[in-house]
């Protein structure tokens, strides 16, 4: 038998040969070597102290990245990286502390090292562009590693845009959170929302932008990660803060350098002589002594994060930082303390320092004032007349049922303003007879007190109730004097006002796409400033009878006006006797449930006061958002089964009249079945139905009307005694929790200014021709039916002369 021969053998031989002989084989055999190896396992501040450099363009200390300038952003970054478990990254921050800078390394170490398809969005689209050409293009031009892995932008590579940067194994789309189509355009391994307070309250009306955003990487699972950043806003509409309370709420712990207690810095702690911010030090809140600035280097060297609070998700993890920890040579102490000097006397400028500085949420001071401090204010003159100080009119227009209500008011210099007259008009939005009242009421005069007269300037109609009826007449009346509004819950500090948006109208059973425009307004910034408006004070009689002005922003309601039409007038606001658990109630309006697989975590918080402990937003939460608000004011809420509505009816005392705030219950399905709705009475309706305040109506916290004839019942708390036996007010509509008229903002009016500078002139102020650039201009909200008054100053910006 002849030996075996190996055939494979000689051929391997052969072909080694071969391969060492030819050219650029060793090139060739390096590169195979290179790519099975394994790379290196970094973290993204490895990363960043290793191939980050920082352009003068874009940092104020270029040169290398080190993470150690900024040592409390170590463990940020780290979670970013893939080897982490954490999924969700929350970062609410002051200005200024370098977090944006860790989210371009995360975007670094991704192109590098990690490569997948990215999504990072500003606040708006421009926004978007200028973060571009100021951050991510020096990004790529200073970092070796990364410029050999992104071409230059050129205009014919489609692939390589001032939005859009390719990189081996991935892609960075930029975007802005106003834009729909941007947010949905792709799935997204990694997801870097900046400035989320900034956001607007739904992309395009299709959505809350974090939530459509976050949407794109829920395919990749386990492997995704989602960094959320932002200067805080106001307290209770904030994203970020609603973020951070969610998760496990990390503090950043220094040591003492005199004890070596370790302690998170707070303001307080911070102390000074008056008048002397460069004497700052803090004090220890162990030893109670004072150091000096000179040691933070040190401190936040050995500083570490430490959880300060359970995560309502394992996967979500949250950090808090404020100016106090910012490194030497950036924000010191002293400017902290003279900063705070400097903001003493006005909120504006507070809530500046708190957000900024502190990074801490601006806590509204505007609770409403009692509408019986409003009825002692009202002054005298005549229904339909446009007082002195009333340059033009504006008004809102609310359609009901029945009826539409439009109130008029007259707007002076420093946006003060009069109530002139409350309009009925009869018949709903089925009677051509009503849109035809309302139509020649835009076309009505008001004569002034001295003897001209005005025309309505700028007329918004809430859409919220037969929208399509509302933009047919709108189509028909034109555009330039009538404004189609919806108001959205939240605080927009980038956008307030933003529009028009051009939307699909049905006109004589034809649909005409684009054929309406939609002005979009944030209620809760009109509202805060409203609240300070009315609360202003007022000179006394004898001094306005000798010259004395009021104060900018005074609202000036009539005589005419009843008691009773005041309380509805202004009925969605607190008075000192509303409970507690109430106020908590109204803060929460507007939170609802997101579509799809992610939950909206405060509603999720909710279900947690109950024994049920749901985890999503989709089971039915009406009890819940019940138990949540007793429970947060520190009520006693023992019921066996909270989540299940009718179960209500055993706890505290049966009321045999409600009051505004009690525990109402209804039956739904059948009255002797299981089925139920459990909220929070807040008055009726002029046809008898009962206005409730609660969660999971219309799948969130709103204010909406019931049957009477569902009635089971209404309880008050056994241990709070009951409150004056007083039947509330009944408003004067059904309430849709954001039903808003605008009246008139900036914006809206800015196309119509040559009719405003006639009107103004008809009414004998003298006016430099080409004076006025802009105008301060009111927002006229519809709230529950009753009128209330929000506005925004957009920039009355003078060209030449002054108005005289």
């Amino acid at each position: 038998m002849s030996a075996p021969t190996s055939r494979s053998s000689r051929s391997s031989a052969s072909a080694s040969v071969e391969t060492e002989t030819f050219d650029g084989a060793e090139d060739l055999t390096k590169a195979w070597r290179q790519g099975l190896t394994p790379d290196p396992a970094f973290t993204v501040s490895e990363w960043a102290d290793r191939h980050r450099w920082l352009s003068s363009r874009a940092s104020a200390e270029p040169g290398r990245y080190r993470t150690d300038r900024t040592p409390y952003m170590r463990a940020i970054m780290d979670a970013l990286s893939p080897s982490h478990p954490a999924q969700r990254v929350v970062f609410m921050k002051a200005a200024q502390v370098g977090a944006t800078e860790a989210g371009n390394c995360f975007i670094g170490f991704v192109m590098h090292h990690a490569p997948g398809p990215m999504l990072a969005v500003q606040p708006t689209v421009e926004l978007a562009k200028r973060n571009s050409r100021q951050r991510i293009d020096p990004l790529i031009e200073e970092s070796p590693a990364l410029r050999e892995r992104v071409q230059p932008a050129r205009s014919r590579d489609a692939g390589n845009t001032q939005l859009s940067k390719d990189f081996p194994g991935g892609v960075l789309v930029m975007t802005g959170a106003n834009s729909a189509v941007g947010l949905r355009s792709m799935p997204a391994r990694y997801v870097f929302l900046d400035e989320v307070d900034a956001y607007p309250a739904s992309a395009d009306e299709e959505g809350d932008p974090v939530a459509l955003a976050e949407a794109r990487s829920l395919t990749f699972a386990h492997r995704r990660k989602v960094f959320l950043v932002s200067t805080p806003t106001i307290r209770g509409v904030s994203r970020i803060e609603r973020e951070y309370e969610a998760s496990d709420q990390r503090r950043y712990f220094v040591p003492c350098p005199l004890c070596g207690h370790m302690q998170w810095l707070r303001f307080e702690r911070l102390r000074w002589e008056k008048g002397q911010p460069e004497t700052a030090e803090y004090h220890c809140e162990e030893c109670e002594q004072p150091f000096g600035e000179h040691y933070k280097a040190a401190m936040l060297g050995a500083g570490e994060w430490r959880a300060t609070g359970t995560s309502q998700d394992p996967r979500t993890i949250g950090f808090h930082l404020s100016a106090l920890y910012s490194p030497p040579g950036w924000k010191s102490w002293a400017d902290i303390a003279r900063d705070k000097e400097m903001v003493a006397g006005s909120d504006e400028a507070e809530r500046v320092f708190r957000n900024t500085v502190l990074g801490e949420t601006w806590v509204e001071t505007g609770d409403a004032p009692d509408w019986q401090r409003l009825a002692d204010r009202r002054e005298d003159w005549t229904p339909g007349i446009v007082p002195a100080g009333g340059l033009f009119l504006t008004a809102g227009a609310d359609v009901q049922k029945d009826r539409i209500e439009v109130d008029v008011w007259a707007w002076g210099r420093g946006l003060e303003s009069w109530l002139v007259e409350h309009v009925v008009i009869d018949g709903g939005p089925g009677s051509e007879t009503c849109w035809q009242g309302l139509t020649e009421l835009l076309g009505r005069t008001w004569p002034h007190e001295n003897g001209s007269s005005l025309t309505i300037t700028r007329l918004a109609i809430d859409t919220g109730y037969e929208t399509p009826a509302v933009y047919a007449w709108a189509r028909q009346v034109g555009f330039a004097q009538v404004a189609p509004v919806k108001g959205v819950e939240g605080f927009n500090r980038a956008s307030p006002v933003t529009g028009p948006t051009f939307v699909d109208a049905t006109v004589a059973g034809k649909r005409l796409r684009r054929g309406a425009r939609l002005w979009t307004v944030a209620a809760s910034k009109f509202k805060a400033e409203t609240y300070r408006f009315l609360r202003l004070d007022r000179p006394a009689l004898e001094e306005v009878e000798v010259g004395a002005a009021f104060a900018p922003g005074t609202v000036h309601l009539p005589r005419w006006a009843t008691e009773p039409a005041l309380c509805g007038l202004f009925s969605f606001w607190r008075s000192p006797m509303t409970p507690k658990w109430y106020q908590l109630a109204t803060a929460e309006l507007g939170q609802q449930e997101i579509r799809g697989a992610k939950h909206n975590p405060r509603i999720v918080s909710y279900q947690q006061a109950t024994g049920l402990r749901a985890t999503d937003d989709e089971t039915a939460w009406c009890g819940a958002f019940v138990a949540w608000c007793l429970r947060e004011s520190g009520i006693c809420y023992d019921v066996p089964r909270a989540a299940a509505a009718r179960s209500w009816l055993s706890w505290g005392r049966k009321l045999d009249k409600p009051t505004v705030g009690c525990v109402v219950v209804f039956w739904r399905g059948k009255r002797d079945g299981w089925q139920g709705h459990v909220g929070f009475y807040a008055g009726r309706a002029k046809n008898g139905d009962i206005l409730v305040l609660g969660g999971n109506q219309g799948d969130a916290v709103s204010i909406r009307p019931y049957s009477a004839n569902q009635l089971l019942g209404y309880r008050w708390p056994a241990e709070v005694a009951l409150p004056p036996d007083i039947e509330p007010l009944a408003k004067s509509g059904v309430v849709q929790g954001t039903s808003i008229a605008v009246a008139s903002g900036g914006a809206i009016v800015a196309e119509n200014l040559p009719a405003l500078v006639t009107e103004l002139e008809r009414a004998d102020h003298h006016i430099q021709a080409g004076t006025i650039f802009g105008v301060a201009v009111g927002l006229l909200i519809v709230a529950g039916g009753g009128y209330a008054l929000w506005r925004r100053v957009n920039a009355a910006r003078q060209l030449g002369e002054e108005v005289t």
